[in-house]
């Protein structure tokens, strides 16, 4: 392996495309001046579609997590129910940010590696009939399941008066999201998944519905009011000190997402997820998550007769490939591909052959270029 080659292949951070990286390598400029304000005219458009919303998205310097508190605390008062969906690790972070604020949550708890069922939220709901607001985890990063949002979304506004409160941080960008439409009432994501930038800017867009609770909300709250962003983003600017760079790059970034098109790559990352699961399956190595409720950004391999520790170590050591590992009580158990963002069925194919290297290294036997064969049929299956 070259000192210098790094295959980054895990949910997050993931590659910056060369052109995003020389955008944020351009001279810095005043952030009260002319340049940020065209520049924010441009960006807060073309969020828009990626959320599949009307409704201003956004921008704050900060990580995913300080998204997830954001639509917390302008949301939700202390005292107040809500009721938290926890498929895996960052479900639970809802969890404890509520209680952080005193907030009472009660837990719909799923099995990691299954989906939520709307007929259960619709059981809960019915079981909870105070709760403000409902939260959501659309991708779950820790065990690569992707939760029908749409239907959920659907169960909470028939069976309540809550706000549905989304968690899109792994694959806005990468998967199909109709906030407008499906009726998701906040919806937050991070740049360092599907965006193709850096960890540093979090993205959060609100509907009317949910406008009208954050405006009457008493609860006190200065980095992370949403309504300082709002106002500040109608002039074109910021409440606070934006980073500079960062939303440079957001620009190339979202100019490359207008090239590719919405459609073509919400295709491309089915496409990716599909070679990468076939792959496995002619490996004869266990999946974590069903085909139905599989994320097309993060694939989790659950192996049953090998290290998964010992495969991340080996194809770190000889190609420079960087998987994911499990978390929490998974941890150990499953090792993970982020296949998002900058990524592409190019990639996979080179991910699957080095995974299959590893194998063989470690002691597992399997025919070298099974895996790729069986992602290369998916591949053309899916072009046509």
């Amino acid at each position: 392996m070259q000192p210098d080659q790094h295959l980054l292949r895990i949910p997050g951070p993931t590659p910056i495309p060369p052109s995003v990286e020389r955008a944020m390598a351009q001279p810095m400029f005043g952030h009260r001046g002319q340049e940020m304000k065209e520049l924010l005219k441009i960006v807060k458009e073309k969020l828009k579609p990626i959320f599949g919303t009307k409704e201003d998205v956004l921008i704050y310097t900060a990580s995913g997590t300080a998204a997830l508190e954001t639509a917390v605390v302008n949301t939700v008062q202390p005292e107040e129910e809500v009721l938290v969906i926890v498929t895996g690790a960052f479900g639970e972070r809802f969890t404890k940010i509520c209680d952080e604020y005193h907030i009472e949550a009660h837990k719909y708890l799923v099995p990691w590696g299954e989906a939520a069922d709307p007929k259960q939220l619709a059981s809960l709901l019915q079981q909870h009939p105070n709760v403000k607001a409902v939260f959501a985890t659309f991708c779950e990063t820790s065990t690569a399941v992707l939760n029908p949002i749409k239907q959920l979304a659907e169960v909470v506004h028939n069976e309540s008066e809550a706000l549905f409160i989304v968690d899109g941080v792994s694959c806005i960008g990468g998967t199909e999201t109709k906030m407008d439409e499906w009726g998701l009432d906040v919806v937050v994501t991070g740049s360092q998944k599907a965006m193709m930038l850096p960890a540093g800017l979090a993205f959060i867009a609100a509907s009317k519905r949910a406008w009208d609770v954050i405006e009457k909300n008493p609860h006190a709250r200065f980095y992370l009011d949403m309504r300082r962003y709002r106002l500040k983003l109608q002039e074109d600017s910021t409440p606070f000190t934006p980073a500079v760079s960062l939303l440079q790059g957001l620009k190339q970034a979202l100019t490359l997402v207008e090239e590719e098109g919405l459609e073509n790559i919400f295709h491309r990352h089915e496409m990716m997820k599909n070679m990468t699961r076939e792959a496995f399956k002619a490996l004869s190595i266990p999946l974590l998550t069903s085909d139905k409720n599989a994320s097309p950004t993060v694939t989790a391999v659950k192996p049953g007769d090998f290290a998964s520790e010992d495969l991340r170590k080996i194809v770190k050591n000889d190609f420079g490939l960087t998987l994911a590992g499990g978390q929490q009580h998974l941890k150990g158990q499953i090792f993970r591909i982020g296949h998002m963002g900058y990524c592409s069925p190019a990639d996979v194919l080179q991910v699957i052959s080095i995974i299959e290297i590893g194998l063989q290294q470690i002691g597992k036997h399997v025919e070298l270029g099974t895996g790729v064969q069986a992602a290369q049929a998916a591949y053309l299956k899916m072009k046509g």
